[in-house]
């Protein structure tokens, strides 16, 4: 046994081609043939200690797992397995989780539920159980999840650094979310952010984007610690980062403001794949750098100049797309992306992500048109109402708006604009914007002095994590329709959902008369033009 763990120790530590060599070695060495007969013979007669840890040297040390030799060890295993202690127990799932599906695994497997199911109570030591989570892995019953869940919780109080690390992880492996455990582990990792290693990071930001957890005062520790180290890091690094938060819909500020600058200052180091990134990352989570905006965009459209003779159709329309919903339109890719839709040549119509794309490149040409820098804004919009009925989400602003109003010809609702936009209720006020001014459905001429608000009840997940300001998308579809002659409301449709009837009058009535007074001259920010 400590000959092959041995072996096995120093094997891992080798690189995949050092591995390969190494193994061949080891296989053909005459010692290790006797050893292999010696573990056959002994391992009936061997301690459960010994045993265990010989399977899994074996098994990592790449004896395939059909030979006689594994397959007698999975078996003695199966014999003993009610006299193996904690140690060997996690030892064993370890094992087991690298090993391919067959009878003997399946039955080890099976029979070490069983025994997990029974001993979970007194199992006390946390590093075992972060890794039976680990090793049970995502097809565990779910009431096992919540023992493994309930006997982590018992020792939290004990909970170090690097098993805070292991027990998050963990949680992935079975795919369960404990809001509990999570917590916990997130103030050990907040407290010890300085010792994480880079690629632990992003795999906490992966395990919370998988598990769907979002705890702004974790993800806003490690973005403070990548930007006040950011000179530590390669820019590859960042740009991983950067893409772990995106997938979040994070936006870490500082830190995108820093890594503007060194993209404006080098870009050399942005080859496709990474300009691509950073694309959809800045676009995504809306964010428009305070310093040098025009040579960010314009370092940005030269980047993607110089790769437009080797780039894909796909990736020209995600690249041209990314860039118009800033409100930057980088005009040498949007002619070829024209060229190309005019032959036909970018969306096919087998195409998986035909759909997709179609969207994508409507809204590409509706930022050709709506944020050119010599469009004037439309006297008069035409516009139609869908239908009649109100959608089950909206029955309740449409109640409150009742309620503020007194009447329901005060406002329009479901209603279709240009460019295939749609606005949940519109309302017309006065040029001050102080009276609210009915609304006849079938005046298609209105007084062009009035302003118009448009309100938008829409998901929490179209902003940026812990902030009311939205997403790029919407961010796009809101300077939109202030090109259009709107004003905007935003209005997160889950928080004004869970308002009484009473609260939500009173929020509407702040929103339309108060906030709109006070943002009438309002210029959008995210206008780059």
């Amino acid at each position: 046994t400590n000959c092959l763990t041995t072996a096995w120790r120093l094997f891992k530590h080798m690189s995949e081609e050092q591995q390969r060599y190494e193994k061949q070695l080891i296989f053909e060495h005459p010692a290790f043939s006797k050893l292999c007969q010696q573990l056959l013979r002994d391992s009936r007669r061997m301690t459960r200690g010994d045993l265990v840890f010989s399977l899994h040297a074996v098994v990592n040390l790449k004896v395939p797992q059909n030979t006689l030799l594994v397959q007698t060890l999975l078996r003695v295993c199966q014999e003993k397995l009610n006299q193996f202690d904690n140690r060997c127990v996690s030892v064993l799932a370890t094992t087991l989780s690298g090993m391919d599906k067959d009878k003997n695994v399946s039955a080890l497997q099976a029979g070490l539920q069983l025994l997990v199911e029974q001993r979970i109570s007194s199992i006390q030591d946390i590093f075992i159980l972060q890794n039976l989570m680990k090793c049970m892995g995502k097809n565990v019953p779910v009431f096992l999840k919540k023992k493994l869940e309930m006997a982590v919780l018992k020792e939290i109080d004990h909970l170090t650094f690097p098993n805070a690390l292991r027990v998050f992880l963990g949680l992935v492996a079975m795919n369960y979310c404990s809001y509990p455990i999570l917590t916990a582990c997130s103030r050990k990792i907040q407290e010890n952010v300085h010792d994480v290693p880079f690629r632990q990071l992003i795999l906490i930001l992966e395990a919370c984007h998988t598990l769907q957890y979002r705890n702004v005062k974790l993800f806003s520790a490690l973005a403070d610690y990548i930007n006040s180290t950011a000179c530590l890091w390669d820019k590859k690094q960042i740009v991983l980062f950067l893409s772990a938060c995106e997938a979040l819909g994070f936006q870490p500020t500082e830190l995108l403001e820093i890594f503007a600058e060194k993209v404006t200052e080098d870009p050399e180091f942005l080859n496709l794949k990474n300009l691509l990134i950073v694309l959809r990352v800045y676009s995504r989570l809306n964010y428009v750098p305070r310093v040098q905006k025009h040579r960010f965009f314009e370092t940005l459209q030269s980047c993607l100049n110089k790769y437009l003779p080797q780039i894909s159709d796909t990736e020209l329309l995600k690249a041209t797309y990314s860039l118009c919903i800033l409100g930057y339109l980088p005009y040498q890719a949007l002619d070829e992306l024209l060229q190309k839709d005019s032959k036909d040549e970018l969306i096919l119509s087998d195409d998986l992500y035909k759909e997709q794309k179609e969207v994508m490149l409507r809204c590409v040409k509706t930022c050709m048109e709506l944020d050119s820098p010599s469009f004037t804004k439309p006297a008069f919009v035409l516009t139609e109402s869908s239908s009649s009925l109100v959608s089950l989400n909206l029955r309740k602003a449409q109640e409150a708006l009742i309620k503020l109003l007194g009447d329901e010809n005060m406002f329009r609702h479901n209603v279709q604009l240009p460019y295939k936009y749609h606005i949940d209720f519109e309302i017309r006020m006065d040029s001050e914007g102080k009276t609210v001014l009915p609304i006849n459905a079938t005046d298609g001429h209105p007084d062009p002095s009035a302003q118009r608000l448009a309100l938008l009840f829409v998901p929490l997940s179209t902003f940026c994590l812990g902030t009311t300001l939205p997403q790029g998308k919407l961010a796009m579809k809101k300077r939109h329709l202030n090109k259009l002659g709107y004003h905007v409301i935003l209005i997160q449709n889950r928080k004004f959902q869970e308002m009484t009837n009473e609260d939500a009058v009173e929020f509407l009535k702040e929103k339309i008369f108060l906030e709109n007074a006070s943002s009438s001259s309002e210029v959008t920010v995210q206008d780059n033009n």
